[in-house]
């Protein structure tokens, strides 16, 4: 072959690679996988449509380790994801899609499509939901204050259908006065966790955390912590038992108290209380009858009732010494 003739098969597919790179679509950006406790999302950007009258749908697939590509469409994990225009594919089981199983190597890809111009697969790296997952704080906790105790009931981030993995859970806890001072109890493999040991009527502030433990892989997947939220601790039998001596002992010297202050105001003031508490005097009936009519003779026949042996005398005897002279 002449080189001319080289030179022209050269222009031409260099022609021909300029052509199918103008009617290729972009390839959608930055996708990724978000696996959030039992949340599967795969999101990505989207593609700008150009000169397209159309709008731009987007085309998913799947594969586990041995198996070959497949098209998300409702077979089996029940979602559809073929020829979608929004920019997610959401796996996460429901009542309708089964979501992939958490135990599997799944690999996912996404295409572009326009007007019959498609980009090139974008595929996102290949993850395992236990392996991966981020676990979030439990859910529903409820704190019920005991006698130095709180009693934690909650439930795990999401439910797990696999013998082979399970959830533990710690506790951080510590004084609501003493933030600084913090301890960590755990790891609990129940729902109800009783922190026991507390100072009584003691205000604690806690944090929940779970962990996922994957026993087949020996993986293990720390949480977030949950809020803070504070409670104080109930009385025990001692410290009851405390309180009603120290009420007894402080009702008897308040009793105390106040009957010596009484004792001494009536000491310090009895003439003027002799006074308050005093009967006023009364006249005699005789009296009393002789002011209301003076016409009776009353004065005289008290006169004749008195006995002369009654009065009493004292004789008196005046002596007089005469002055010398």
């Amino acid at each position: 072959m002449s080189q001319i003739s080289r030179l022209k098969e050269k222009k031409k597919s260099i022609s021909d690679c300029g052509v199918d790179s103008l009617s290729q679509l972009p390839a959608p950006q930055n996708p990724k996988i978000r696996l959030y406790n039992a949340e599967q999302l795969l999101s990505w950007e989207p593609v700008p449509p150009g000169n397209g009258t159309g709008p731009v749908v987007y085309h998913v697939q799947f594969k586990y380790t041995t198996s070959q590509w497949s098209d998300v469409n409702n077979n089996p994990e029940g979602v559809n994801c073929v020829k979608i225009t929004t920019t997610e594919c959401n796996f996460t089981k429901t009542n309708i899609s089964k979501g992939f199983p958490m135990h599997f190597n799944v690999s996912l890809r996404v295409q572009a499509e326009l007007e019959g111009r498609v980009s090139a697969w974008v595929t996102v790296p290949w993850f395992q939901h236990f392996r991966n997952v981020t676990i979030g704080p439990p859910e529903n906790i409820w704190v019920t204050p005991g006698e130095g105790s709180l009693i934690i009931k909650l439930s795990p981030p999401f439910d797990i259908y696999d013998s082979t993995v399970a959830f533990q859970y710690y506790v951080h806890y510590w004084e609501k006065e003493k933030a600084g001072i913090q301890k960590v109890a755990g790891p609990f493999m129940t729902n109800s966790i009783v922190l026991s040991d507390l100072k009584p009527l003691t205000v604690y502030c806690l944090q929940v955390k779970a962990q996922l433990l994957w026993t087949m892989l020996n993986i293990s997947r720390p949480g977030h912590l949950s809020s803070i939220s504070c409670y104080e601790t109930m009385a025990d039998a001692s410290t009851k038992l405390q309180q009603v001596i120290l009420i007894a002992i402080g009702t008897f010297l308040l009793l105390s108290a106040m009957a010596g202050a009484c004792l001494f105001l009536v000491l310090k003031y009895r003439g003027l209380v002799k006074y308050w508490f005093q009967s006023p005097p009364s006249i005699p009936v005789q009296i009393e009858e002789y002011l209301k009519d003076p016409a009776q003779p009353i004065l005289d026949a008290l006169d004749k009732d008195s006995s002369p042996t009654e009065d009493a005398w004292d004789s008196v005897s005046v002596v007089v010494f005469p002055e010398k002279e």
